[in-house]
């Protein structure tokens, strides 16, 4: 993506990464964690900021720390490594809330041509049944997979 990025570690299988969001409200540990589904070839695609002491992501938090667009480029990212390592994986990712679903799907719109270049993209309506992405449509969720 034409866009800054932060350096990730990652397990040897891709499948936890971790980074440092570093912006206005100091530094704050993230991580991306793709998860077997019920499916198979299917991972859900979990971010979030860090708790150390639970060990959890926390998908609720916001960080408000003035770099969106690098961490949404960050985790992006690490779909490519993802699915560069397994390309014939579906991976599945929705908001933990409404406004979170809504800023993926501006990611999705905004950067779609070069998206498509790579990937397969499709949002989950509001019954549960996905469509190819169109760009101003409302969607619960997205579906992308390698081409």
């Amino acid at each position: 993506m034409k866009y800054q990025k932060y350096e990730y570690s990652a397990d040897e299988e891709l499948h936890f990464y971790e980074f440092v969001s570093k912006g206005s409200n100091g530094e704050v540990k993230k991580v991306v964690e793709y998860s077997k589904m019920n499916v198979e070839n299917f991972y859900n695609l979990g971010f979030g900021d860090y708790d150390e002491e639970k060990g959890e992501i926390k998908d609720k938090v916001v960080t408000n720390n003035g770099d969106s667009l690098k961490v949404l480029a960050t985790v992006a990212s690490t779909v490519y490594a993802f699915t560069g390592k397994y390309p014939n994986v579906w991976i599945f990712a929705t908001g933990s809330t409404e406004v979170r679903t809504r800023l993926y799907r501006m990611g999705i719109t905004n950067n779609l041509v070069e998206i498509q270049e790579d990937f397969h993209v499709y949002g989950m309506k509001n019954d549960e049944t996905f469509e190819d992405f169109i760009v101003g449509e409302d969607y619960i969720g997205f579906l992308i997979t390698r081409k």
